[in-house]
């Protein structure tokens, strides 16, 4: 069983897009509205009758049905509003996200975490410490939403097919991003002998801003982030070991210690299996360590 709290706009995609790829029997919808979960549920089972997918999807109030869940998703909290930045909603979001770990630690406590709540790096250190799981089994999204909008922009700028394309992108989920062109490839071809530097840099850039964009643009992104959950969600169910940047804790790797930032890892049955290090150039360290700063005075902020 799968539960996602948070019934949302993103909690919502990310039960439908998980229900589509159909590797779980049940997902749970939780959330402290009333109505809301059920009521979502309800209109994504009822297209799932449709296209004859027999997952069920059920809405909760009670966090103690999330009992037996193999993978925990908290999508819940405050969503970004336009002009604000993932880390406006630290202190907002921080109070909610703890209280729904607790409930984790209480009632799923043999399952995974799943953080989706921004500030997603510094969340998914809180749920770490206040879940007091093994850090195989918290690792948070943001990488692999990253890497879609890298992808798209690497698509619109070849023409190439997006299936040809191979991106990446690590470091903090927010400003401090590091989309690495030169760990990027279209069909094995280096990233940089098909653009020239300028449009790669530009390319950076607007991965790094692009969510902002689409904030402004509708409110809100929603299917881009619901697909990159139920992506992570499907490697750990079929065990797939895809490599799929996530934010994990550090131990000594890529030099640093106590902090949680988004690494390329193997993500299988037991979550995050085997961390892979990079051989980061000059540039791309100090992108690395100014999202590794940021994300550590936001945690400083916590009160752990």
């Amino acid at each position: 069983m799968i539960t996602i709290i948070g019934s949302g706009k993103v909690g919502g995609a990310a039960a439908l897009f998980t229900a589509l790829r159909k590797v779980t029997d049940e997902i749970l919808l939780l959330d402290v509205v009333q109505g809301l979960p059920q009521g979502e549920a309800m209109d994504i089972n009822h297209m799932l009758a449709e296209k004859g997918i027999d997952v069920n999807v059920r809405g909760s109030n009670d966090y103690s049905e999330m009992k037996g869940s193999d993978i925990v998703v908290v999508v819940a909290g405050s969503g970004r509003k336009p002009g604000m930045t993932r880390m406006d909603l630290l202190k907002i979001n921080a109070s909610i996200v703890k209280g729904v770990v607790e409930n984790i630690q209480k009632y799923a406590k043999d399952a995974m975490i799943l953080p989706v709540t921004n500030p997603l790096d510094p969340m998914a250190y809180l749920a770490y410490k206040v879940s007091g799981f093994q850090r195989n089994r918290v690792f948070g999204m943001g990488g692999m939403l990253d890497l879609s909008r890298f992808t798209q922009f690497i698509h619109e700028a070849t023409g190439y097919s997006r299936n040809s394309i191979r991106a990446l992108v690590v470091g903090e989920h927010g400003e401090n991003m590091l989309p690495l062109p030169r760990f990027s490839t279209v069909s094995g071809m280096p990233l940089s002998s098909i653009l020239p530097k300028e449009k790669i840099e530009e390319i950076v850039q607007g991965t790094r801003q692009v969510a902002a964009k689409v904030i402004e643009l509708k409110g809100a992104t929603v299917h881009a982030p619901g697909n990159a959950i139920s992506t992570i969600i499907e490697a750990v169910l079929n065990n797939t070991r895809q490599v799929i940047p996530v934010a994990t804790y550090l131990d000594g790797e890529y030099g640093y210690s106590d902090v949680t930032i988004g690494v390329p890892a193997v993500i299988g049955r037991n979550g995050v299996e085997k961390i892979i290090e990079l051989d980061l150039d000059s540039s791309e360290k100090e992108w690395f360590k100014k999202g590794v700063e940021s994300v550590k005075n936001a945690i400083s902020n916590l009160g752990l």
